[in-house]
């Protein structure tokens, strides 16, 4: 098998689709820089709540992980759907299964789904933040990592304890006393 046979298509395919499939990638990596970027800045020149600089840098730090982290999904999903149409693959089709198996999921993950909207209020008002001591049912401790599914809690014995926001319904939260 002589690899100068292919060369000229492959050549001309990769001018044809390589360059673009690379521009893609470029934009996607652009794109969420810029998103990072611009979420970062909104997010810390919104929060101008009479709080303390600690907490102002907790609450910061907690919205940019959840809203990035759901901005990066998105253009990781958008960039491989133009990947894959450039590539001459029918994307409709994904995108009707992708549809489909959203509705199915989403009737399937009601809890998930609760834990999502749970953690989203959670982070807008501000209940709490990683760092924070508190203490949740019966478990106290403190917040060791928060995402919109999920808080967790590392107690005095250093146990972590994993609790669905959904599940959250009474918080106690030490404050210190210089806030």
């Amino acid at each position: 098998m002589k690899i100068s046979l292919y060369l000229p298509n492959l050549i001309q395919w990769f001018l044809a689709h390589g360059l673009k499939i690379i521009g893609i990638i470029v934009g996607a990596v652009l794109v969420n820089w810029f998103l990072k970027t611009l979420i970062t800045n909104f997010i810390k020149n919104t929060i101008k709540a009479k709080i303390s600089e600690e907490t102002k840098k907790k609450r910061a730090a907690t919205l940019i992980s959840s809203f990035y982290g759901t901005a990066h999904f998105i253009v990781i999903i958008v960039a491989l759907l133009a990947i894959l149409s450039e590539l001459g693959i029918n994307i409709t089709p994904i995108l009707a299964s992708l549809g489909v198996a959203g509705l199915a999921v989403s009737m399937a993950a009601k809890d998930i789904i609760a834990d999502f909207i749970s953690g989203l209020f959670i982070l807008l008002e501000g209940q709490f933040y990683v760092g924070d001591k508190v203490k949740i049912a019966d478990i106290e401790g403190v917040v060791q990592e928060f995402t919109l599914r999920k808080t967790i809690i590392r107690d005095s014995q250093g146990v972590l304890h994993i609790i669905p926001n959904s599940q959250i319904k009474i918080v106690a939260k030490e404050i210190p006393s210089n806030q």
